[in-house]
């Protein structure tokens, strides 16, 4: 069992969503009932950029800029330290936020929701291609989280946390399809994931304070103790890729620990790929 270093205060209330693009210096990640993006100085600091009500999650473009994950749907910006524009809302009901997403290899976005009182199936997976069409790809998830794909692209990894487990698609002509259990969450709830260069499936598991590491045959190589139990979501960055970088929260702990919140790394062997961007 591996214990990474704490490098930030707890500076969120709902820690999500980390993503390392050197356009805009490094690590991103998301304040997520605040509505701010969070952005790790080189001086271990931290800005923080209001883009809503809610901010979901955030991904670079390929032209510049970013997308993020808003309350209803999507904010554009064209460089990464101004705020976001809103496009039209994707859904009208206010039970219901944007959680998660995440682009696949050509350049199109997977926008995951879910009711705020967790009603089961009561939640989409999303896909906005490049030109900004919209389409269902799961009409019926409760927390949709963490999606990445292989270093080749034809497998996809998926979360919906309520199911406990993690789950893998073979993508086809594009196409998302053969769903099935890749593993088992145990005790946990399969939360934020990222794939590694070598196909390695990183796994936050929330409400233990656990990273897991899988094989692509889905054998646990490490698993990764923190001090919190509200472990959301993990990526890798750094100089070289190998900077495990591991977000957490306090959201409606009573008795928060201390480091609730605040932001982990981890030094590990096999380093990360650049993060797919948004071609739109």
């Amino acid at each position: 069992m591996s214990t990474p270093e704490q490098i930030t205060d707890a500076v969120a209330y709902h820690g999500e969503g980390p993503c390392w693009s050197e356009t805009w210096g490094g690590l991103r990640w998301v304040d997520m009932l605040a509505g701010d993006l969070l952005t790790l100085r080189a001086d271990g600091g931290v800005d923080r950029l209001h883009v809503g009500d809610v901010a979901a999650f955030v991904r670079p473009r390929s032209r510049g800029g970013y997308v993020v994950g808003l309350e209803r749907g999507l904010g554009l910006a064209d460089a990464p330290d101004e705020p976001a524009t809103p496009l039209p809302e994707m859904w009208s009901d206010a039970g219901v936020r944007m959680n998660e997403g995440g682009c696949d290899p050509a350049g199109n976005l997977y926008a995951g929701s879910m009711p705020y009182d967790r009603t089961p199936g009561g939640a989409r997976l999303y896909r906005i291609t490049p030109a900004g069409d919209v389409s269902v790809v799961l009409p019926a998830v409760t927390t949709s989280n963490g999606i990445d794909f292989s270093p080749d692209g034809t497998r996809a990894y998926y979360n919906d946390t309520a199911t406990g487990g993690t789950d893998v698609f073979d993508v086809t002509d594009g196409e998302l399809v053969n769903r099935r259990l890749f593993h088992s969450a145990d005790d946990g709830r399969a939360d934020g994931l990222c794939v590694d260069s070598a196909g390695n499936v990183w796994v936050a598991l929330n409400r233990v304070g656990r990273v897991r590491l899988y094989s692509p045959e889905a054998k646990i190589l490490q698993e990764v103790e923190l001090p919190v139990r509200l472990v959301t979501a993990c990526t890798l960055g750094g100089a070289d890729g190998k900077d495990l970088l591991i977000t957490t929260s306090r959201e409606k702990l009573e008795d928060p620990e201390p480091e609730a919140g605040a932001l982990f790394r981890l030094r590990v062997d096999v380093p990360g790929r650049p993060v797919l961007p948004y071609a739109g």
